[in-house]
């Protein structure tokens, strides 16, 4: 690696933010496949820390990758994933909520706003943020503003997150080089470290899931067929793209589609035969 692409790739960092818990999160960031650290974030949220640096080693940008995981975590948890991703030169976050179009702003490194005003509105609706008070800041963050870097826009971004119980432990922040976050993680309490362990451990995670969650009593019947057969539709041709376009993070969500309706359509027949 170049002194140039050296002094490039020790700015870049990277955070994924799920508004769950971290027992909801957990299993749906094993099927990632990727090493990564997982820790409680304030109420209703947990953070997830990257131990790889894959952005660095494939053709795809930090956000890019970012952006196939947050789509993989939010269909797998059911619950929205923010990503939060930064480099020398911009800053930004993409938001992914389910099956539904993944919205994104960023900002260069001077703080420049380069997004469009629509995904704050998003992004605002999506997350349940108060329409008036909360736009009201988030707005600001898209307006020209020469005392605020990207660091602070993002800082400014988390800032209004706070008010749904989001608290990031201290030194987990924009800005901080990828090795500096990994550091940090390790030290938290209630650490979770995230390993693939297998398909077995995958199938018998996502079944404890399943019996104990909200969803539990109607994951079994023509419904959750009618979903299983949908994700496995919807992850074959986002599987073949992602080969031809050699793209690990979309490559990663087609996983969790396929093996999310297959468990799906197996749970259900297995419920059916008990």
């Amino acid at each position: 690696m170049s002194s140039e692409a050296l002094d490039h790739a020790t700015g870049v960092g990277a955070l994924l933010l799920g508004q769950a818990e971290p027992d909801i999160v957990e299993p749906a960031a094993h099927l990632l496949r990727e090493r990564m650290l997982l820790a409680p974030a304030g109420g209703g949220w947990s953070v997830l820390v990257p131990e790889g640096k894959p952005w660095l080693h494939g053709e795809e940008p930090v956000d890019r990758v970012l952006t196939g995981w947050a789509t993989a975590l939010a269909v797998g948890s059911g619950r929205p994933v923010l990503a939060l991703w930064w480099d020398t030169d911009r800053s930004g976050y993409t938001l992914a909520a389910g099956f539904r179009r993944t919205v994104g702003y960023e900002w260069l490194a001077n703080g420049t706003p380069v997004g469009e005003d629509e995904a704050m509105r998003t992004f605002a609706a999506r997350l349940g943020l108060d329409p008036v008070l909360d736009m009201e800041s988030l707005e600001a963050l898209t307006r020209p503003d020469t005392q605020a870097d990207a660091r602070a826009r993002m800082l400014g971004l988390l800032a209004v997150l706070t008010r749904t119980g989001l608290s990031l432990p201290p030194g987990l922040g924009p800005g901080e080089p990828a090795d500096r976050l990994r550091e940090v993680a390790r030290v938290q309490r209630d650490l979770r470290r995230i390993e693939w362990s297998g398909w077995r451990d995958a199938v018998r995670a996502e079944f404890d899931v399943v019996d104990s969650g909200p969803l539990g009593p109607w994951v079994r019947g023509p419904k959750a067929r009618a979903l299983a057969a949908a994700q496995v539709a919807a992850g074959l041709p986002l599987a073949v793209w992602a080969v031809r376009r050699r793209s690990g993070g979309w490559a990663a969500a087609a996983a969790v589609l396929l093996v999310q309706g297959a468990l799906g359509l197996a749970y259900d027949r297995m419920r059916a035969q008990a």
